[in-house]
């Protein structure tokens, strides 16, 4: 019987190389502030990376490097990929995902760094739209992540399986979402990404794997082939 032999959680940050913008609401935007707002954690007031966002940019782009996204270009079903992100449908091939990824919020390490930004944090950049009949330019201000700003990330890989699969499963899913990552780090994050916005790098700095050990939940050595699949 198939069942949670493992949790690989794999902590790091992410460092945004250009400017980043991942959208939030406007309802608190002041006279003369940006049009579109970067979404942020309401009581630290730090921007986030929403784990839905990081998730879904992962899937897309794995999808469309396989060539196995659905129909009209919206998301698949494709075992390759469902392995790892789910399968809903309630047949009897529907499974839970196997990977969490938590939100990620800004990490400050020092807050004088961050006293002359033209936000709490973020910057605001204005962009012109030009009218291609009557060159009429129409200007609108995006609030955006510095680039050099970071964020602490971390994801959860939940190996199920039967005993006997627990080192083959833990491998397939690891390096599916290694792939994930490092397509993610040449594209782009958040919005705006034909545009200059959103390039980013990751740097594990902690892989570590939990499991059971004489009916404990404990911690285990992690594979060198997992460490491997998320070397820098």
């Amino acid at each position: 019987m198939e069942k949670l032999q493992q949790k690989i959680i794999i902590k790091g940050k992410i460092k945004a190389l250009t400017g980043m913008h991942i959208g939030g609401t406007n309802q608190q935007m002041g006279i003369g502030g940006p049009d579109n707002l970067v979404i942020r954690n309401p009581l630290s007031q730090k921007p986030i990376i929403p784990g839905s966002s990081l998730k879904g940019k992962m899937r897309a782009l794995l999808e469309l490097s396989m060539g196995k996204y659905g129909k009209d270009g919206g998301v698949g079903n494709d075992e390759d990929i469902t392995k790892l992100f789910g399968k809903s449908g309630g047949d009897n091939n529907s499974h839970a995902s196997r990977l969490l990824v938590r939100d990620a919020e800004m990490h400050i390490e020092n807050e004088e760094d961050w006293n002359d930004t033209d936000m709490l944090y973020t910057e605001a950049k204005t962009e012109v739209v030009i009218n291609r009949l009557t060159s009429k330019a129409t200007p609108r201000t995006f609030e955006r992540v510095p680039a050099g700003a970071k964020f602490k990330f971390e994801m959860v890989v939940n190996v199920v399986c039967e005993d006997n699969e627990v080192n083959e499963k833990a491998k397939e899913l690891c390096e599916l979402l290694a792939q994930g990552i490092k397509l993610v780090q040449d594209d782009a994050l958040g919005g705006h990404g034909s545009r200059g916005y959103g390039q980013i790098k990751f740097k594990i700095e902690n892989l570590t794997t939990k499991g059971w050990i004489n009916d404990k939940w404990e911690n285990q050595e992690t594979d060198n082939e997992i460490k491997a699949y998320f070397e820098n």
